[in-house]
C-alpha cells in the first residue's frame, strides 16, 4: 500500500489532506490551526533537519512525500527533497505560481532584510504582510516611520508599531478600510501567489502604492511538481 507523507503548510495543503485516508499523514509545522476534522493522520513538529525526516520516513514506511509547504519555506522543501533522495522514495511538490505585476503596479524586489531595510526608508506608514519575521525588529524603526504589522495571532508592539492578528481570506473592502485608516504609504508582502491574500495588492494598485516584494527563495528540483490541488489529486489517484 502506498503510504503519502503531506507536508503542509499553504492553505492548498489541507484540500489535499481532506481526500486522504487513515493510512497516510499530514504534517505541520505547529504554526497556526491545527485541523481536528481529518481522516488522514496528524502530525505537528518538526523532524530535526533532513536527517531526522528521512528516519521518519523509514521508520513509517512513506512511499511518497508531497511537499505543500509555504513557498518561502526553503528550508523545510530542501529537507524533504534530500530526506527523499537519502530513502529511495519519490517527492512531489505542490507549488503556487507567484504573483505578476500588472498594469499600474509599482513592485520592487528585494533579496532581504537588509535591502527591505534600505527600499523602506522614504516612505512613513509601511504595512508589512511577511508574518512574524519583523516582530524580531521593533528596536530598529526609525523615529520618522510607524509600522502595521500583519501576522495570523496578536503579538505585542510597541509605540511606533502596532500588530494586527488576522487570517485571510481578505476582503477587498476590508482592504480598503485598512489602507486608508492607517495612511498606508508602501506594502511589503512575500510573493505567496495566494488568491486569499491577493486583495491588498488590489488595493496598493487603486492607491498607487509601492510594494516591496521579498524574492522568492529557489526550491530544490522534485521528481515531479504542481501548480493546483487538482492537479496533485490526480496523480495521487493514480498511486
Amino acid at each position: 500500500m502506498k503510504r503519502i507523507l503531506l507536508l503542509g503548510g499553504v492553505t492548498e495543503a489541507l484540500a489535499i489532506a481532506r481526500s486522504l485516508g487513515p493510512e497516510h499523514i499530514y504534517s505541520l509545522a505547529g504554526v497556526g490551526r491545527v485541523p481536528t476534522d481529518l481522516t488522514c493522520q496528524v502530525r505537528v513538529g518538526g523532524y530535526g533537519g533532513h536527517e531526522g525526516l528521512a528516519q521518519f520516513v523509514r521508520d513509517e514506511r512513506i512511499s511518497l512525500i508531497l511537499d505543500a509547504t509555504h513557498p518561502y519555506a526553503a528550508q523545510i522543501s530542501r529537507n524533504a527533497a534530500q530526506a527523499a533522495r537519502l530513502c529511495g522514495v519519490p517527492c512531489w511538490a505542490l507549488r503556487r505560481p507567484a504573483w505578476q505585476p500588472q498594469v499600474g503596479d509599482d513592485w520592487r524586489e528585494v533579496s532581504d532584510w537588509a535591502g527591505l531595510i534600505e527600499a523602506l526608508k522614504p516612505f512613513k506608514r509601511p504595512l508589512f504582510t511577511l508574518g512574524r519575521e519583523p516582530l524580531q525588529h521593533l528596536d530598529e524603526i526609525p523615529a520618522d516611520q510607524f509600522w502595521t504589522l500583519r501576522a495570523l495571532d496578536v503579538y505585542p508592539g510597541n509605540d511606533r508599531c502596532e500588530v494586527i492578528g488576522a487570517r485571510g481570506p481578505f476582503l477587498i473592502e476590508d482592504e480598503r478600510v485598512l489602507f486608508e485608516r492607517r495612511a498606508i504609504d508602501v506594502l511589503i508582502s512575500k510573493n505567496s501567489g495566494s488568491t486569499a491574500t491577493e486583495p491588498k495588492l488590489e488595493v496598493a494598485r487603486e492607491r498607487r502604492v509601492p510594494v516591496l516584494v521579498l524574492k522568492r527563495p529557489v526550491l530544490p528540483a522534485v521528481d515531479r511538481e504542481f501548480t493546483t490541488v487538482a492537479a496533485s489529486l490526480q496523480a495521487i489517484h493514480t498511486l
